[in-house]
């Protein structure tokens, strides 16, 4: 049998920088925090913020690299991800549990701000020797 995780979309406020770690074998595990609140209107029509709500989160390998270079603390972002539950020992030996988010897309929110997106690690791009239609890409000539 096998369990669907629940689906959940943040949007909101990164609360500090993106932590990026290296676990024991080098996988790369990027850790966010993100505030979010409701806004409602008051009796008088007004919009004001409602409870806040702070949500953490985790992304991996290349993708939490990426998230550490190009956002910061402040920064608004929309996220996609699943909610899933961790148990750890604290020092104590207390055992915990929490709910975290496992994004699997995450980045800023354009409402609020621009990106000039890069492709990550790549370099120039190559111009292919041949084109679809089976000619010579670099032949700018009709053939007629």
């Amino acid at each position: 049998m096998s369990i669907t995780l629940p689906d959940v979309t943040v949007v909101g406020t990164l609360t500090r920088d993106p932590e990026l770690r290296f676990t024991g074998s080098g996988k790369a595990v990027v850790s966010v925090s993100v505030a979010t609140n409701t806004r409602k209107k008051d009796p008088a029509g007004n919009w004001v913020d409602g409870d806040t709500t702070f949500l953490n989160g985790n992304v991996w390998d290349k993708f939490a690299e990426n998230i550490a270079e190009s956002l910061s603390r402040g920064d608004r972002v929309i996220g996609h991800g699943q909610i899933k539950q961790r148990e750890f020992e604290t020092n104590a030996g207390e055992k915990r549990r929490v709910l975290e988010v496992e994004f699997d897309s995450f980045g800023p929110d354009l409402r609020f701000a621009t990106a000039a997106p890069q492709k990550a690690g790549g370099g120039a791009r190559q111009k292919p020797a041949e084109d679809a239609w089976g000619g010579d890409a670099n032949n700018d000539e009709p053939d007629w």
